[in-house]
């Protein structure tokens, strides 16, 4: 085993919440650009639209011991029309996408807020390389099409496995599945 004087540091914990300071709501979108604009070129500039709008948007916090650090991770949720959820914009940090953790955890709080707020269905098109992590959070696909010129699949979630949520203002921790 070779000795990493520099190894990479990740924090420990993340706190998945609703964005509720500005700091946060503007960490996201920039985050959601740097994946969806310069990283995907899904989009040229900008990958806001009306949802956000309406949406709430949801965030994966870093932690240095008990400081809030960096928005690592993001994901917008809204209700359509009534117990009819979305989530869309799913983004996590190229540095935080193998800890494992973070996208899975921004689903469950995405879900699970909008099931304690009378969700009945709650879908999403996803990407389809990320359709197996979704299948394993309990996502059946309805149909793959595309979107934005790319492939995706139109997914449901079960809800009996996202029980309802209140506190999504506060949130939870996340802890890491495993350090790479």
């Amino acid at each position: 085993m070779i000795f990493d004087p520099f190894p990479v540091f990740l924090p420990a914990q993340y706190q998945v919440k609703f964005a509720t300071e500005a700091w946060e709501r503007q960490a996201a979108a920039g985050l959601r650009r740097a994946v969806f604009c310069e990283e995907q070129r899904v989009f040229a500039h900008d990958d806001r639209d009306g949802i956000d709008d309406i949406a709430t948007p949801i965030v994966a916090i870093s932690s240095l011991a008990v400081a809030l650090d960096e928005v690592v991770g993001t994901v917008r949720i809204h209700q359509a029309e009534p117990g009819v959820w979305w989530g869309s914009r799913l983004a996590v940090a190229a540095p935080y996408r193998r800890i494992g953790a973070i996208g899975s955890s921004l689903v469950r709080l995405a879900v699970s807020s909008a099931h304690a707020r009378g969700c009945t269905k709650f879908l999403a098109r996803v990407q389809s390389q990320n359709a197996p992590l979704f299948q394993r959070l309990h996502w059946a696909t309805i149909a793959e099409v595309e979107f934005h010129g790319r492939p995706h699949h139109f997914m449901q979630a079960d809800l009996a496995h996202y029980p309802p949520f209140a506190d999504a203002q506060t949130g939870f921790l996340s802890l890491p599945k495993k350090a790479a």
